[in-house]
């Protein structure tokens, strides 16, 4: 049957599977990814790997440390903890690229280690980025990223793809950024959720590597697990620069001629009739000037409204791992050429690595950003992820060529956040307000008509599911329904407790949904099965909103749809997760939505078959995702870190 090229890629990294088998979107199955990219969190992973008394790495040439986030906190704490992860990394043999290097997806691209066809993961949302020259880039947690140390292996559930058709050609001072911005604002209403954005059709040509890393790196934002672009003559030429840098430094193992004369010859694809979960087409020419914000990526404004209104701004940012390479800064260097920053304007620039930092300089754009009022920062994260010095004060508002504008993010949470492309960035430094660079094409234009479609269901049977010795074929339980999409980690596992070490079981149980319900303790009972809504458990990465949850008895979440971080965090700790979209939909029309009810006791017994992937409830079934066998033996060894300690991973 015919694959698309993630499932292809995600097929050759596979270990484990049953002879024949061809990898589906929804399968679990085990992979061995080329790398797995850890920056400042590498401190963290290894505690992680220390506790779980491993003491060698399974594959030193599989990590790849580099140091980006904190970079300026030069107190004694932070730089011990540099110290320790290159003194790791020396006695291991890990390639570790300490802090100034640049920002560790940047790094991984110029360094040649997401590469056409490879599968990289990293321990932090953007690693999507690398689906701009060809390679699966998707985000670990923590725990998974140990456990490759200790295993060179991790599980992963094969995403659905939503192909996005790209016609046309961006028009003259139109970026990738507008293009990113306008998807996010235009399908903003879960359609891409947890899926692989493949991007094809004729505009891909007309994109250059900078355009398609920005667009890869903000399908984060817009909800997706991958944003991947077809490799073509312009990412075969990209590769050629690479390799000649890295030969240039003696390294010719990374990216060989070999291998760019197979990416010329046979770049990875999908199969011409490939099935998509859905469909999107975008006419490039029919993209205007456009920002996100404030305070979310999917609100989205033509620069012509904006400018009308004349948004005061008192900061702007040029740097992060979505616009801040060489043809970003030189366009906004372009703009403020020969002018001044507005006299209460602070303008920050942080190129996305040294290498690029270097070439701004050669080019003579470094210094006229310089001369333009433009402050300096090394090269990382800072501002950004809100660290270092130029954060948004009480009050300011801030327009930055980033990628996130939630808030609090980059300062204050009364401070108000718009994400634009680089020369937009800088015309409305030089303005002191939200403006373009003088005679932007199409700035006053509108965004172009949605064109999402969906395929028809294909009505086949689900799969059957080998079920592994002593996982239960069946489960049972009494259904508490809580009828709400997008319950975040702060609603389950509140806050206050997420910081404290001495919290036990009972003290968990106790409090778990709180801030959601706090009424959900009392109503509890061991056995029970939880149901809920779309996008459960997002919000911030804390275990404790799936070990609260253990600890109350419950035996597994159902949700129409998860966060990935949630679902990845609960999986790891044994904690059983299923996905079925029409289960959700069939129990909020049951019960209308909870009626203004936090939690609904269903009185009808609910069934699971994991052999037959189908949930039983009220005379009806309903499909679900597989549990393929990955999955069952991790809830059987009861976590990760114990498969892992057992030598079973």
């Amino acid at each position: 049957m015919a694959q698309n090229v993630i499932e292809k890629i995600v097929q050759a990294h596979a270990v484990g599977l049953k002879p024949g088998h061809e990898v589906r979107a929804g399968d679990y199955v085990t992979i061995t990814p080329d790398h797995v990219m850890t920056h400042d969190n590498t401190s963290a992973v290894l505690g992680k790997f220390k506790g779980l008394g491993i003491t060698r790495i399974h594959d030193a040439r599989q990590p790849v440390f580099t140091l980006d986030h904190n970079i300026q906190d030069l107190g004694d704490a932070n730089q011990a903890k540099y110290r320790t992860i290159a003194a790791f990394a020396a006695e291991h043999g890990i390639d570790a690229y300490p802090a100034g290097r640049g920002i560790g997806h940047q790094v991984m691209i110029e360094e040649g280690y997401a590469k056409p066809g490879a599968l990289c993961v990293a321990s932090d949302s953007h690693s999507n980025t690398y689906g701009g020259v060809g390679a699966l880039g998707t985000p670990v947690v923590r725990t998974d990223a140990a456990a490759l140390w200790a295993t060179g292996a991790v599980w992963w559930q094969v995403p659905f793809a939503v192909k996005v058709t790209l016609l046309g050609k961006l028009r003259p001072g139109v970026t990738g950024k507008d293009a990113i911005i306008t998807l996010c604002g235009l399908y903003n209403q879960g359609e891409v959720l947890n899926t692989v954005l493949e991007f094809a059709g004729p505009g891909v040509a007309t994109l250059s590597i900078e355009e398609r890393l920005t667009i890869a790196n903000m399908t984060t934002e817009w909800g997706a697990l991958v944003g991947w672009f077809p490799v073509d003559d312009v990412t075969v030429a990209y590769m050629e620069s690479r390799c000649a840098y890295l030969q240039s430094r003696g390294i010719t193992d990374r990216i060989t001629e070999a291998d760019i004369a197979a990416w010329r010859a046979q770049p990875p694809c999908s199969d011409p009739d490939a099935v998509y979960a859905g469909e999107i087409t975008l006419d490039l020419s029919q993209v205007t000037p456009h920002l996100s914000g404030p305070d979310t990526v999917q609100a989205m404004s033509s620069l012509a409204e904006l400018e009308a209104q004349r948004v005061k701004v008192d900061k702007a940012y040029l740097l992060s791992c979505t616009n801040a390479r060489t043809q970003d800064l030189e366009a906004a260097a372009a703009v403020v050429r020969g002018k001044k920053v507005a006299a209460h304007v602070q303008m920050y620039v942080s190129a996305a690595s040294a290498l690029i930092e270097d070439e701004l300089k050669q080019s003579g754009a470094w210094q006229t950003l310089l001369d333009a009022g433009a402050i300096a920062l090394p090269s990382g994260c800072g501002p950004c992820i809100g660290l270092g010095i130029g954060l948004l004060e009480d009050g300011e508002v801030g327009i930055s060529a980033t990628n996130r504008n939630f808030k609090g993010r980059m300062g204050s949470r009364s401070a108000k956040a718009y994400l634009a492309s680089p020369a937009v960035v800088a015309a409305s430094a030089l303005a002191g307000y939200i403006a373009g660079p003088a005679g932007l094409d199409g700035a006053g234009g509108e965004a172009p008509a949605r064109d999402f479609r969906t395929p028809p269901a294909d009505g086949a049977a689900a799969p059957k599911v080998d079920v592994l010795d002593g996982f239960p074929a069946v489960i049972e339980g009494r259904l508490l329904y809580l009828p709400a999409d997008n319950l975040n980690t702060d609603g389950i596992y509140s806050k206050d407790y997420t910081y404290r070490e001495d919290m036990t079981p009972a003290q968990m149980a106790a409090v778990v949904m709180e801030n959601y319900d706090p009424q959900f303790a009392g109503i509890v009972h061991t056995g029970d099965v939880v149901c809920a809504g779309f996008n459960f458990g997002t919000g911030s990465s804390r275990e404790q909103a799936a070990t609260a949850l253990m600890a109350a008895g419950i035996r597994l979440v159902i949700a129409g749809s998860y966060s990935q971080t949630y679902l990845r965090n609960a999986i790891n700790n044994g904690f059983l997760c299923v996905e079925c979209p029409d289960f959700a939909r069939a129990l909020f029309d049951h019960h209308r939505g909870g009626e203004g009810r936090k939690t609904v006791v269903d009185d009808e017994p609910l069934k699971l078959d994991v052999a037959g992937s189908t949930i039983t409830w009220r005379g009806r079934s309903f499909r679900f995702l597989p549990l393929g066998t990955p999955v069952q033996r991790i809830v059987l060894a009861g976590g990760v870190e114990n498969m892992v300690r057992a030598g079973t991973a």
